[in-house]
């Protein structure tokens, strides 16, 4: 049930786009059990000034191809299964599109079942 935003500035073509998004939802699927078919995803371009991060934070050298993922789902994933997921995304981003690990900024936003509705209106997991 992952929301995954994915957000990179400008220069990214329709078919890297597509590949950010398959290399996300594939690290998604080995990582943690995601479902195949759970996949709701949001990709966004920015253009100049759109993206504002460091380039050296924690000793990590970014360029211009940073590309940011934020993933919302529920709790209750282990830590081991936290790096598991970082480490896949950056492995298979750099494999396809080419991303530079080093360019890969992903969070996870947690949070309760409850707080999801998939249509119609209704909390579907919620007790």
């Amino acid at each position: 049930m992952p929301l995954v935003r994915i957000d990179t500035l400008d220069g990214y073509s329709e078919e890297e786009r597509v590949a950010l998004g398959d290399g996300v939802h594939q690290a998604l699927i080995e990582a943690i059990g995601v479902p195949e078919r759970d996949r709701f995803q949001v990709i966004t371009d920015h253009g100049s000034g759109g993206l504002i991060f460091d380039h050296e934070y924690l000793g990590i050298h970014r360029t211009p191809g940073v590309v940011f993922v934020q993933i919302t789902m529920s709790v209750g994933r282990t830590l081991e299964q936290k790096r598991a997921l970082f480490s896949a995304i950056a492995r298979n981003l750099a494999a396809r599109p080419g991303v530079r690990q080093e360019d890969v900024f992903v969070v996870l936003v947690e949070t309760t079942r409850e707080n999801w509705s998939f249509g119609n209106g209704i909390a579907q997991y919620a007790q």
